[in-house]
């Protein structure tokens, strides 16, 4: 069945400065209503590193092909926080572009929904003629999804997303 919302091909989005710039290019079959796309987390890993109170993201596969950077990538630097995954970010503007598994055989990569450009997000700028009115930011984050690593959650700050791990042994998803 068809999402009952409007839902992109491509999406365009960047560090704050602007140095890092990516596209996402979502296959055919991505599946914009099931719980994968859209997570969110209440790690403290993720709070200390982005200040708000949870990390909102999308997650998209394969990343291999989905996922690039259209500009040249000398601000591009990795932080791993695990063992399990790794972050990118802007060494120039620190903004968190996105986060994506060590292990090679989980070809995804979750891109944070602040660095979307606000031209998809919410149809900034846009003369209405090829984007939704109201932009593809219900298709991106819809609330369908997850959260991960409840383990430190704010109790009322779940939104009604339900909660995949709750951390610890045998519950930790990755950061």
């Amino acid at each position: 069945m068809a999402p009952s919302f409007p839902t992109p091909n491509v999406i365009t989005g960047s560090c704050l400065c602007g140095c890092l710039r990516y596209r996402v290019d979502l296959p055919a079959n991505h599946n914009f209503e099931t719980f994968a796309p859209h997570n969110a987390c209440q790690c403290t890993q993720f709070r200390k590193q982005i200040v708000p109170l949870f990390f909102a993201a999308h997650m998209v596969a394969p990343a291999s092909t989905a996922f690039r950077f259209t500009t040249p990538t000398t601000t591009l630097q990795t932080y791993r926080a695990s063992d399990a995954g790794e972050r990118v970010i802007c060494t120039e503007c620190w903004s968190f572009i996105c986060r994506k598994p060590t292990n090679k055989e989980n070809d995804f990569v979750c891109f944070t929904l602040g660095t979307v450009d606000p031209l998809y997000l919410f149809n900034e700028g846009a003369d209405g003629a090829e984007l939704p009115h109201d932009g593809f930011g219900l298709a991106l984050a819809n609330g369908s999804g997850q959260h991960f690593w409840c383990r430190n959650e704010i109790k009322g700050l779940r939104m009604g997303l339900s909660c995949s791990a709750k951390g610890g042994a045998g519950g930790v998803w990755w950061a």
